[in-house]
């Protein structure tokens, strides 16, 4: 669908009218989700060459429409910045924050949001000038380090370069088209944030050859989506629709084969697709509401490979984003 911005009032004012309001009955009566979404993280969140938003995080935003409504095409993104993201969120501008954010404790008891899971384990890294011949991050000792602001990246930064005894300049700007900007016109000699987001931003280079991202992760960051406090059902919802992408995903049920699967004597894999059990309907939707997100979207493994994995221009290992059974710790409880 195509993004969409509508002038939100001030959070403070609405959020707990809009916490006590059901966003299930908003969304189906809107008849869209809206999802708040980064504006350009090729892999996650980005426009293509037909205008449309594509990434894992913007079918994560599918998924959720396409388990709430039954249709993944009805969403409306809505492009935010790091520093608007969480008021958007506050404000009832939109239904979900689906924008690699990470979870944090402050963010998850300070900001009146719930994460719902984590879609994608990441770390924050270093990008460096390949010319520079650095191997390491312990050799950045006064460095120029360009990084964005409104994130978790500044805090990671200043307690590395502290904790390794070594200094730096901070350069900040306040989005990623900036911060990449500054990099590649020499404001900085490295360049940090989270590896997915680096691993985006050389592909964007004029030369990607020209950067090299180095191996040391500094910080845990997991990204999830988040949905505002005071809203158990929606709250279940956006989290059981990821649930559901890992546990299709542990069943071997793809985008593929799910209507062969429809005729599985795997009990999981019928409580799953709703041919045993109702499990939608406590929350207000339809029994084949995960029958619905595979169908139309795909399992984890599909959203994953197609965005960012070996289906993509990044090729990026699964690493501790792979199932618990295969060496990650990607982990679903049941659905029973």
């Amino acid at each position: 669908m195509k993004s969409v911005r509508w002038l939100g009032v001030g959070a403070s004012l609405l959020a707990p009218a809009i916490a006590m309001a059901s966003t299930l009955d908003t969304v189906q009566n809107r008849d869209s989700l809206r999802c708040g979404v980064n504006a350009a993280q090729p892999g996650f969140s980005s426009l293509d060459d037909d205008d449309q938003y594509r990434g894992l995080d913007t079918d994560i935003c599918r998924a959720i429409a396409a388990a709430a409504l039954g249709d993944a095409n009805k969403v409306d993104f809505v492009p935010l910045d790091s520093v608007e993201r969480f008021t958007a969120l506050q404000s009832g501008e939109v239904d979900v924050l689906s924008r690699t954010t990470t979870w944090t404790s402050s963010r998850d008891t300070t900001l009146g949001m719930h994460f719902t899971g984590v879609s994608y384990y990441d770390g924050q890294a270093f990008m460096v000038a390949s010319d520079l011949n650095v191997q390491s991050a312990k050799e950045l000792d006064g460095a120029a380090v360009c990084t964005q602001s409104g994130t978790t990246s500044e805090l990671n930064l200043s307690d590395y370069f502290r904790i390794h005894g070594m200094t730096y300049d901070a350069v900040v700007f306040d989005s990623p088209e900036q911060s990449i900007a500054g990099f590649e016109a020499g404001r900085c000699d490295v360049l940090s944030s989270d590896a997915s987001q680096l691993y985006a931003q050389r592909m964007q280079l004029a030369d990607p050859d020209m950067a090299v991202v180095l191996p040391e992760i500094i910080s845990k960051e997991p990204l999830g989506p988040a949905v505002r406090q005071g809203d158990d059902q929606w709250f279940n919802i956006v989290k059981w629709t990821l649930f559901a992408m890992l546990n299709a995903e542990e069943l071997e049920v793809t985008q593929a084969n799910v209507d062969e699967q429809l005729d599985s004597d795997n009990p999981d894999v019928q409580r799953l697709l709703g041919q045993d059990g109702d499990f939608g309907s406590p929350m207000g939707i339809s029994a084949d509401w995960a029958y619905q997100v595979v169908k139309q979207v795909g399992n984890y493994a599909d959203v994953y490979d197609r965005n960012v994995g070996s289906g993509s221009d990044f090729n990026i290992a699964r690493g501790l984003n792979g199932l618990w059974k295969d060496g990650g710790i990607q982990y679903a409880p049941p659905i029973r």
